[in-house]
């Protein structure tokens, strides 16, 4: 857990990585599909989708060339499922409110790059309350494609002037994970979801199952030092 300089910024994925979302994401996903009468094999449907865009995920599910229009109605019904069933639990992933603190007073740029919407985006930063707000965020509604292609992260980096070998990016996902390689950006596991071994890279740096475990390991002292 000894970055190599320099770092600039921190990109951060949402949902698992900021917020322990994603088991209300199965969950509204499948109850989503018994409405459409979509016979799904739930594990495997997350597996094939988490990190990609609303469009590719309603692809993915109806297994067909849905119109824009379309799947922009389905996406807005998941998604508000989602964040009907999520909000009474609303949960951070423990200790990233302090872990963000302690980077933004080391002066570190802190930015969000998320397959999620604008609407999910503001459900999650309304309930965190973050002292400060991320510098930047990058959503996938802006006609990116999703992880793991490395767009959503690439121009999360650009638009806080950062270098991507100056950028660290915060994942739960392998889609997520293959997506900060191939941008050339070095990654920090955050297993909420999956195993350090599902998560492994040359470019991950940590593996941890939340916030905590860098704050006691004094992960960003390590970074700011070096």
């Amino acid at each position: 857990m000894h970055p190599k300089p320099p770092v600039g910024a921190l990109i951060f994925d949402m949902d698992g990585t900021m917020i322990d979302s994603m088991p209300w994401h199965a969950k509204s996903m499948a109850e989503f599909a018994r409405r459409h009468g979509v016979p799904i094999d739930l594990p495997e449907l997350m597996r094939r989708t988490t990190g990609r865009n609303g469009v590719e995920c309603m692809r993915e599910l109806f297994q067909c060339d849905l119109g824009e229009a379309e799947a922009q109605a389905l996406i807005h019904e998941k998604e508000s499922l989602y964040r009907e069933l999520f909000a009474p639990r609303f949960a951070e992933v423990a200790g990233f409110r302090a872990f963000a603190d302690q980077a933004l007073a080391l002066g570190l740029k802190i930015g969000v790059g998320t397959a999620g919407d604008r609407h999910n985006i503001a459900f999650a930063l309304a309930h965190l309350k973050m002292r400060v707000p991320p510098q930047t965020l990058v959503g996938g509604d802006e006609g990116l494609p999703g992880k793991p292609d490395p767009a959503i992260f690439l121009e999360a980096a650009r638009r806080m002037n950062t270098a991507a070998s100056a950028t660290i990016v915060f994942e739960d996902a392998p889609f997520g994970i293959e997506a900060a390689r191939r941008a050339g950006m070095r990654a920090v596991a955050i297993c909420t979801t999956h195993s350090p071994a599902e998560l492994s890279g040359p470019h991950v740096i940590a593996s941890v199952r939340d916030y905590h475990e860098l704050i006691h390991n004094h992960f960003l002292g390590k970074l700011h030092a070096a």
